[in-house]
């Protein structure tokens, strides 16, 4: 058995996450997992793990420098790692979808600024978009984290002058179609899923009060995340990609290649290809 270190939340608590069932999937591809807090590890955990997977690494965004001085380290000392640090650290920017939209890949309109531009930015997006409702949020963010709905002519809130954000008009496409969520494991698409935000809010996850249903996607959807998923600066063991209607377009919300959930229950194998591209990923990079 490969002994390989699961990155998890700093604040980990394993009596309120369930990691039977990941467990069993990765241990019939030959790997034992070991919950490490993402923020814990250490030289002495690099030297004694078979390899590291990234996959609930939840809260990253809340100490980027620490989060990047990780990967580095994984780098340096050429621990196996499933996505590949390359990886990691383009997808842990929403800077990234600057890349796509040069390559020709379809994404939410979005500015990209710094804080410290205040009202000065909310008034470039609308500029360019017109007197529409924003979203704001850092290009480092994840949960929704410091992520805010600004109405018509409202300012730039409070808390957000020190970060580097992204401006994007709100598509209210994400309040009765939702968000799409199309799995792929190594590089093969999977299965997909579409999360719907609870009445009264836009926002998708879970702990807002979100939920999803497994879906499947049309051919234009399906082939926007292809195309997106093709742009990552290197191969993937698992992604998801989150995709939004704008109008009549599909377009990228995000390219999540660190710790999305991977809605594994919809897997139509059970979850064999998942467990299958991440030990060949890992034998790969040894």
């Amino acid at each position: 058995m490969r002994h390989v270190a699961l990155l998890v939340p700093a604040e980990w608590d394993p009596q309120f996450y369930e990691l039977d069932a990941t467990r069993d999937m990765l241990a019939k591809a030959g790997i034992a997992i070991e919950p490490v807090k993402w923020d814990a590890v250490d030289d002495d955990v690099l030297r004694r793990v078979d390899g590291v997977l990234p996959l609930i690494a939840w809260g990253y965004h809340l100490d980027p420098g620490r989060w990047f001085d990780l990967l580095d380290r994984i780098a340096f000392r050429r621990v196996p790692i499933a996505n590949p640090v390359n990886v990691l650290r383009w997808s842990s920017d929403k800077s990234y979808l600057s890349d796509l939209e040069q390559k020709g890949v379809a994404i939410v309109p979005s500015i990209f600024g710094h804080g410290e531009e205040g009202d000065a930015l909310l008034a470039r997006a609308r500029q360019t978009w017109g007197d529409v409702e924003l979203i704001v949020k850092p290009v480092i963010s994840g949960s929704a984290d410091g992520t805010y709905r600004l109405e018509r002519g409202e300012a730039m809130p409070d808390g957000l002058s020190e970060r580097r954000l992204i401006v994007q008009p709100f598509l209210p496409s994400i309040l009765h179609a939702g968000e799409q969520s199309l799995i792929y494991f190594g590089g093969s698409y999977s299965h997909a899923a579409v999360k719907r935000a609870k009445p009264g809010d836009f926002r998708v996850q879970p702990e807002f009060g979100g939920s999803e249903e497994q879906i499947e996607p049309s051919a234009a959807v399906r082939a926007l995340a292809d195309a997106a998923l093709a742009c990552a600066p290197g191969d993937t063991a698992y992604a998801r990609v989150d995709i939004v209607m704008h109008g009549d377009t599909p377009c990228i919300m995000e390219l999540e290649l660190v710790e999305p959930d991977l809605f594994l229950r919809y897997a139509p194998d059970g979850g064999s290809a998942f467990a299958s591209a991440i030990a060949a990923m890992l034998s790969a990079s040894a």
